[in-house]
């Protein structure tokens, strides 16, 4: 797999499911990395950088082609678009392809896709860009705040517009910033099966690069006991060929999911209701800290999420968790006053994980996102009844929609005053560690 072509044709393929039939970058993108497992690891970097950057950055790319395009972005057939993209994505962000390189294989490309007619048109527009790349004009901030902003970290107007009112510019724009740089894997030590100790030396055996939260100066953490059992790692090429890994000795979760079990703290011997659960990090999470004593039912809608869950309880051997296929819309009167903790960590528009799942900016709409904040307060509304009297309920998102969090324990205090708010948390990407992140504490009381 030695043919540079044939990597930007799977980098294309990988564009047009994700541009065109609206599959998730991530989810492609693993599976052709698994397909083509041969590829030298430079290759698979390659590979994975212009499929992820040209996603990141296609907004701004578009803005671009069409500053040299007589025929706009949204006029283009979807192979010329995505080609045309790629190429500006390697001319303005990846040093180490002469944009030269850029242009010819692009036009390759455009050839071998059946485009001969047309890769006379690529190769003048990406010329053209690589030759005034330091002359585009881009939107004054001063003058037009939210295009220009949309433009320069390629974030969808709404969003930018939302995030404005929300946060004003200077917060705003180091939560773009926040999403334009790239974020370790954190993961969760197993600490059922080793020491946080024992696991750091198992994967420096096995190669990787292993840094502590306190050597990459994570600052901000609500709590401090992830300091002492997560770790960042880096220099790997297959995470699940790790033997670590396939012995279930670590868990890959974001530090700021972490929080929710932190935050819920049960007590050993306690019932804990999961709600929304799959794949089930957070549950493993709570029925670690139980320490092998209490219960842990996971829920979710189908049967193919809890078999997710099914399928971790399995690696990680966890003893003390159940599963449970559920509509967390539906009351069950079976759990009305069982759960010491209730977690609720709900469906949202993930707004919060953009540096991982970078292509939900192009997906989510400003009515998807208060479908959602519906949606979450029907939720709440049926599965405060689970919690016992003294009992913590935590309800969580991976957003920064205030809509969707603040706004929403507002509402649900206003309609339950038998809960009281222990503490809430809005984790910015940013300005603290981790994803972006929002849970509340609240306790029954009546």
């Amino acid at each position: 797999m030695t043919d540079t072509v044939n990597t930007r044709r799977l980098a294309l393929d990988v564009l047009l499911e994700v541009t065109e039939h609206g599959a998730y970058s991530n989810q492609v993108l693993r599976a052709v990395l698994e397909k083509y497992q041969y590829m030298e690891k430079y290759e698979r970097a390659f590979l994975t950088r212009l499929v992820e950057g040209t996603i990141q950055h296609m907004i701004e790319l578009d803005y671009v082609i069409d500053q040299f395009s007589k025929v706009k972005v949204k006029k283009m057939k979807p192979v010329i678009r995505n080609i045309l993209r790629m190429g500006v994505y390697q001319i303005q962000y990846m040093d180490s392809v002469p944009d030269s390189a850029a242009c010819n294989e692009a036009v390759k490309l455009a050839r071998k896709s059946g485009f001969s007619t047309l890769s006379g048109f690529v190769n003048g527009v990406l010329r053209n860009i690589a030759r005034n790349s330091g002359s585009i004009r881009y939107p004054d901030e001063e003058k037009e705040p939210v295009l220009a902003l949309s433009v320069r970290y390629s974030m969808p107007e709404w969003i930018v517009e939302e995030w404005l009112n929300a946060y004003g510019m200077e917060q705003t724009k180091a939560i773009l910033d926040a999403f334009s740089k790239e974020t370790p894997i954190t993961i969760r030590t197993n600490v059922t099966k080793i020491t946080p100790d024992a696991l750091k030396e198992q994967l420096k055996a096995e190669g990787v690069t292993v840094q502590t939260l306190e050597e990459l100066s994570y600052a901000g953490l609500p709590y401090t006991d992830a300091y002492h059992y997560a770790f960042a790692i880096s220099g790997f090429d297959h995470l699940m060929a790790l033997p670590s890994f396939q012995d279930g000795l670590f868990y890959v979760q974001d530090i700021s999911s972490m929080m929710v079990a932190e935050a819920a703290a049960p007590e050993k011997s306690a019932h804990v209701i999961d709600v929304c659960a799959a794949p089930g990090g957070k549950s493993i999470h709570l029925a670690e800290m139980l320490d092998g004593t209490g219960s842990v039912e996971s829920r979710d809608l189908t049967g193919y999420k809890t078999g997710l869950i099914e399928e971790n309880i399995s690696r990680y051997q966890i003893k003390n968790m159940t599963t449970k296929v559920w509509d967390a819309t539906v009351p069950d009167e079976s759990a009305e006053d069982t759960a010491d903790v209730l977690v609720a960590d709900l469906p949202c528009s993930g707004l919060g994980v953009l540096r991982k799942k970078t292509d939900i900016r192009y997906k989510m709409s400003r009515g998807q996102q208060e479908e959602l904040e519906a949606l979450q307060r029907r939720i709440l509304d049926t599965v405060c009844s689970y919690v016992k009297k003294d009992g913590i309920m935590v309800y969580s998102t991976c957003t920064i929609n205030p809509g969707e969090n603040q706004e929403n324990v507002a509402w649900f205090l206003g309609k339950h005053p038998e809960f009281e708010l222990l503490d809430m948390e809005q984790i910015y990407p940013g300005t603290q560690v981790g994803d972006g992140f929002f849970y509340a504490r609240l306790r029954r009381i009546s």
